[in-house]
């Protein structure tokens, strides 16, 4: 295997100043095969063993817990929010289940990434956006949802539960909320209207996860291998057939992109910008993609900094592509 295309691709991007930081890396079943990091922000400079914010790609990992408790019997699918939180959905004549809050089919009102009035607040705001199964667009107010709905089946945190993901594949694998691991800081969020100390405290379970290149590759691994060490492999199968096909599907995720959502899974079965389709994975607001390439046996890892790559020419398609054509 060869890997040189895309590390080149990545060192490119930060030389010319369009990512400020990158860590790159890419794993099989027999370890990392490549692993590097490139630039620096406010004088520092990124290593492999940094922390980084990454975003919506907590969303899966707050899946695999809730995957765990599906397994256990102590929730269901099909169990409504309004189950252990009546008070949401007043004036709502449709049902929101625990399906809905991991496919971006709630139909919840989404608030800023950085919620004024707070998550709990914004959940039980009035009003909806449409039918909750009826729609596709993305959520991440869903993942408080998701939250009320773990922590009420298991009686534990669900942050606690999120860095049991990890360590039940290493004690060294750390997902975390917790910004006092140093984390590499995102640029320009200001600008992107995002408040980051409000929004830091949030602790917000569809974004708030702080973690290391390394660790996302030892959860890719296992993934891959179909170990069971998190869930079982047919749980994990099950939650990659994809929940929204057929449904009309709203920006930024429109139908055109070829993807579907399994359960919080982005699955980019006809994406018309990839050369290999057979993958899994989710991406994260500052430039963060995190993926899966089950008949590959491979996984790949990007951390950055910069918010809305896509707005300054950044075109992750093309790391995909030149990471699958490195096997």
């Amino acid at each position: 295997m060869s890997f040189g295309a895309a590390f080149d691709l990545i060192r490119g991007e930060v030389e010319r100043g369009r990512m400020p930081v990158a860590i790159l890396g890419v794993a099989d079943a027999s370890g990392v095969l490549a692993l590097d990091a490139f630039g620096s922000v406010d004088g520092r400079a990124a290593t492999t063993g940094d922390f980084v914010p990454v975003f919506s790609v907590t969303k899966p990992l707050v899946g695999l817990a809730v995957l765990r408790a599906l397994e256990r019997g102590l929730l269901g699918l099909q169990d409504p929010l309004q189950g252990v939180l009546p008070e949401f959905g007043r004036g709502r004549e449709d049902v929101v289940r625990l399906v809905h809050l991991l496919t971006h089919t709630a139909g919840i009102v989404e608030p800023a990434l950085d919620a004024p009035e707070g998550l709990s607040a914004a959940l039980l705001a009035p009003g909806r956006d449409f039918a909750a199964g009826t729609v596709s667009r993305y959520s991440s107010v869903a993942f408080e949802g998701a939250r009320v709905m773990l922590e009420a089946a298991t009686g534990r945190g669900f942050e606690e539960l999120v860095a049991e993901v990890g360590t039940l594949v290493s004690p060294e694998v750390r997902f975390t909320f917790d910004a006092d691991v140093d984390p590499l800081p995102i640029v320009e969020t200001a600008e992107n209207g995002l408040d980051w100390a409000r929004f830091a405290a949030l602790r917000h379970p569809g974004a708030g996860v702080y973690t290391r290149a390394a660790d996302l590759l030892a959860l890719g691994q296992s993934l891959l291998a179909g170990d069971g060490r998190i869930v079982h492999p047919g749980t994990l199968a099950a939650s990659l057939r994809p929940q929204t096909a057929g449904l009309p599907k709203l920006e930024p995720y429109p139908v055109e992109r070829g993807q579907d959502w399994g359960l919080t899974w982005n699955v980019r079965h006809s994406d018309p910008a990839l050369l290999e389709r057979g993958l899994y994975g989710h991406g994260g607001w500052a430039g963060c993609e995190w993926w899966m390439y089950p008949e590959l046996g491979l996984t790949f890892v990007l951390l950055t900094n910069r918010p809305a790559l896509g707005s300054h020419g950044w075109d992750a398609s093309r790391l995909h592509n030149a990471v699958a054509s490195g096997v």
